[in-house]
């Protein structure tokens, strides 16, 4: 055998070590959508407070807001919780929840114990929604602009750092 057949193996593995090093500095909050830049999905949802109120997407055109992915049964939505609640406080844009496949009474009783930072939450009971958000989990956060285009998206809890160094300056782009 000659000393060329030694080189193949160690290429490959320095190779296939470069790929990981660079993924392993992936942030994963940061998966890529295919929707960013595209118009937010249709939909036609109950209002979680109201049975009989129902929001579609169409209501929110002409104005930016962010819409939050999440559930009662969600750890991670209660550790984003007060860093959305302060958000929603300041009141720079509307916060509409999306609450993904959850029981009305138990979204509810955890809105009442952790506050309720919404506008309105849609119920999503079957998760069809969110599912044609490309939700991978919750929580999870957009920013849709006025035209409906979704221009953001943040898998995970959302945290002041996020809200601080993403979101503020992204809704001052859009002039929100």
């Amino acid at each position: 055998m000659t000393r060329w057949h030694y080189l193949v193996p160690l290429a490959l593995f320095a190779l296939l070590s470069a790929f990981l090093g660079r993924a392993l500095r992936l942030d994963p909050h940061e998966v890529p959508s295919p929707l960013i830049g595209k118009a937010a999905p249709a939909f036609a949802l109950t209002r979680l407070d109201d049975a009989s109120r129902t929001i579609r997407r169409d209501d929110l055109l002409g104005r930016v807001w962010v819409l939050n992915v999440w559930a009662s049964w969600c750890a991670a939505c209660r550790e984003e919780q007060p860093a959305l609640v302060d958000f929603a406080r300041a009141r720079t844009v509307p916060v509409i929840g999306l609450n993904y496949k959850d029981t009305r009474a138990q979204a509810l009783a955890w809105l009442a114990r952790y506050g309720n930072p919404y506008e309105a939450s849609l119920f999503d009971e079957t998760g069809r929604v969110g599912i044609d958000f490309g939700v991978y989990g919750v929580p999870e956060t957009f920013v849709i602009d006025r035209r409906g285009v979704i221009r953001y998206k943040l898998i995970g809890a959302l945290t002041a750092d996020a809200i601080r160094t993403r979101l503020r300056p992204l809704l001052k782009e859009l002039d929100a």
